[in-house]
């Protein structure tokens, strides 16, 4: 544990909270405004559309040279925009929705930038344990974050978490630039194929990130309306989803605390189907108890499946790729996500909770059956 990675495990935690508070922080900023709940699904989903097209734009210009700096304008422009939105909110709807959409697009190269700074930053045997500590700490932000937007705009203003995401996303532009440069110099003989293709050959790890977050979609999504269907207080979403967010977590350090046998393809897709499985005995275990046990167990082979893929891109493509290509990936993972709300929404109004998780658990499937034909034409490692 040297100075540069805890200085890069603070940034990771300032960078990563915004992402982590902007979806119910918008939600709560327009709720008392005239267009009310209606203007804050616009404004979330407008920002998770930056998010989707600004990773893989920016993504790709990151790969050589001025990382740092470039991802520490987009963390200043996105902290710009979230600072902005509060005093927005009573200007036309378009104003609004473009910051959002600006605070979303901004700084979406950042997570897949900072990954790539992190496996430069440790020694190749040690990039399975810094990625699994990488996984924790987005569990870890993931699970506190909805509690703290919900104090600060309850309790201080409605505007409050925005602007807390703006100072962090402003505090982690300004420690970027005090990371050493850790890019690899570049080897004697250029790349000649253009950065698009390459990226493109990673399309099977990709699907195996929409998969994933097509499970996490399904189980937040859905458990309310489940929990109401089986006549428990729909209070217990939050107290299941944060015990989600922490049993992936552990998962995470389970996984990088050991080598497990078989290829990373193997173990990501394994644990793929594991997950999917859980989140069918979430429909099948009654009561509070069950549906935890399901979704606890859910959470800690969900983080795995967040390891595999990261270290099987690494593995895939060249290192002038690899930030570009966590970027792309996670865009892939926000398209899986909206793909499967949608869909679950569609389920809810024609079905059961119950059927909606068993639509999204079959999605996963056939998605990660899609994926594991495509890789398994690649030559084994």
């Amino acid at each position: 544990m040297t100075r540069e990675l805890l200085l890069w495990g603070l940034l990771a935690l300032l960078s990563k909270a915004p992402v982590a508070m902007a979806p119910l922080a918008l939600v709560f900023l327009s709720r008392e405004s005239p267009a009310g709940y209606t203007l804050g699904a616009g404004l979330a989903s407008a920002y998770v559309v930056g998010e989707v097209v600004g990773a893989p734009l920016l993504g790709a210009r990151i790969g050589r040279g001025g990382m740092r700096r470039r991802l520490s304008a987009g963390l200043t422009v996105g902290a710009l925009a979230f600072c902005a939105l509060p005093f927005s909110i009573a200007a036309p709807t378009p104003l609004p929705i473009g910051l959002a959409f600006l605070a979303g697009a901004a700084p979406a190269a950042c997570p897949g930038g900072i990954r790539a700074m992190l496996t430069q930053l440790v020694a190749d045997d040690s990039v399975t344990r810094a990625l699994s500590v990488e996984t924790t700490l987005t569990q870890i932000t993931w699970a506190s974050a909805p509690p703290l937007v919900v104090v600060l705009a309850l309790r201080v203003h409605a505007g409050a978490p925005l602007v807390l995401g703006g100072i962090l996303a402003a505090t982690a532009a300004i420690l970027l630039l005090r990371l050493p440069e850790t890019e690899k110099p570049e080897p004697a003989e250029r790349p000649t194929a253009p950065i698009t293709r390459t990226l493109l050959a990673g399309w099977p790890i990709y699907l195996t990130s929409a998969a994933s977050m097509a499970m996490l979609a399904t189980a937040e999504l859905v458990l309310p309306a489940l929990l109401e269907a089986q006549r428990i207080a729909v209070g217990w979403s939050g107290p299941l989803l944060a015990g989600f967010a922490l049993a992936s977590a552990v998962g995470a350090l389970c996984y990088g605390s050991r080598t497990w046998p078989g290829s990373l393809r193997a173990q990501s897709l394994v644990l793929l189907v594991l997950t999917a499985a859980c989140l069918v005995l979430v429909t099948v275990l009654p009561g509070p108890v069950g549906i935890a046990f399901g979704l606890l167990l859910a959470g800690v082979f969900q983080s795995g499946v967040m390891v595999t893929r990261n270290l099987s891109l690494r593995e895939r493509l060249p290192a002038h790729a690899h930030a570009a290509a966590y970027s792309v990936m996670y865009a892939v993972g926000g398209v899986g996500y909206g793909l499967a709300a949608s869909l679950s929404a569609a389920a809810l109004e024609h079905g059961s909770p119950s059927a909606a998780i068993l639509g999204g658990v079959a999605i996963t499937l056939l998605i990660t059956a899609v994926s594991a034909t495509a890789e398994s034409r690649f030559p084994t490692d």
